[in-house]
């Protein structure tokens, strides 16, 4: 998730992804001084997750009537008082599940999710405490003894819940069927099953088909399943024949849309869109938004 922090969009993304106009989004900045992107040295503006974030509060603030020339004082004086709030339950729940991890407790690992469970959904769960628990333990790799086995012991438990879950939510979802598998090389299926979840939660229905899948055979499950979309999910690096032969093979042969995501989209952004392909990034809301974006515009368009 790191890679978030240092992937950049152009204009265009932003918009699509907040539904606010290019041309708006250029008269908040230089009438109103609410958003500050980045320049290219040829003068293009690149956007970051933050400034997403930031224009969604904007226009929530819009919603409600406030006037644009008073967004940006509100948008300030929210964030002085939210950085003096407390940070809530999850700090301890993160504490509490480190130490059961670093016990290999999983009767307690239980224990703290079914009570964080009771008070807070799914969604907060997800990002609030299992994603930044993994990425904590994540670091420890190098710097603890036993730190790998604490790591992939709390995968394996995460995995097993992300995949009730998973089950659990597919009987009941019914829009379009998107075929999602890791990519070869790529035997984290993390990502894969959290994006899954995020798409079902947006009325996407997932065939998962989980670590280190050939592209062709994505091909074989599209066309049997029907599919309305492929989704690649890959963090590694991979070889110079999956962007330069293989992607552009699946876009060419799957006959819908296909789409990369994970850091690998962001590190070779230009090469999967060149392949014909489309980047989601490593942010799972922002991605599934783009998937849903681009399958109603295609739909809309046939």
């Amino acid at each position: 998730m790191a890679d978030a922090l240092n992937e950049l969009m152009p204009i265009r993304t932003l918009s699509a992804l907040t539904g606010v106009k290019p041309i708006t989004l250029r008269a908040w900045e230089r009438r109103y001084g609410l958003i500050r992107p980045t320049r290219t040295p040829k003068g293009h503006r690149l956007y970051s997750h933050q400034h997403v974030e930031e224009i969604r509060r904007v226009v929530a603030l819009v919603d409600r009537g406030i006037p644009i020339s008073q967004v940006k004082d509100l948008l300030a004086a929210s964030r002085s008082a939210t950085a003096s709030e407390s940070q809530g339950p999850w700090p301890d729940f993160r504490d509490r599940m480190a130490a059961a991890v670093a016990r290999f407790d999983e009767p307690e690992l239980d224990r703290i999710y079914d009570e964080a469970s009771s008070a807070h959904s799914i969604d907060q769960i997800t990002h609030k405490l299992l994603l930044p628990l993994l990425a904590r333990l994540g670091e420890r790799w190098a710097e603890v003894a036993g730190g790998v086995a604490e790591e992939h012991f709390f995968a394996t438990y995460l995995r097993s819940k992300l995949g009730a879950r998973l089950q659990h939510r597919m009987r009941y979802a019914t829009g379009p069927r998107i075929v999602a598998a890791c990519g070869p090389g790529e035997h984290h299926e993390l990502g894969l099953l959290l994006f899954a979840l995020e798409a079902q939660s947006a009325g996407l229905r997932t065939i998962v088909l989980g670590a280190d899948t050939p592209l062709a055979d994505l091909v074989v499950a599209a066309r049997r399943s029907r599919a309305d979309a492929v989704v690649v999910s890959s963090s590694v690096d991979p070889a110079p024949s999956f962007l330069s032969r293989d992607l552009p093979a699946l876009v060419r042969e799957a006959e819908v849309p296909v789409f990369v995501g994970g850091s690998t989209a962001v590190r070779h952004r230009n090469e999967i869109t060149s392949a014909g392909a489309g980047a989601l990034g490593v942010e799972l809301e922002d991605g599934v938004r783009l998937l849903r974006t681009a399958l109603t515009t295609r739909k809309a368009s046939s």
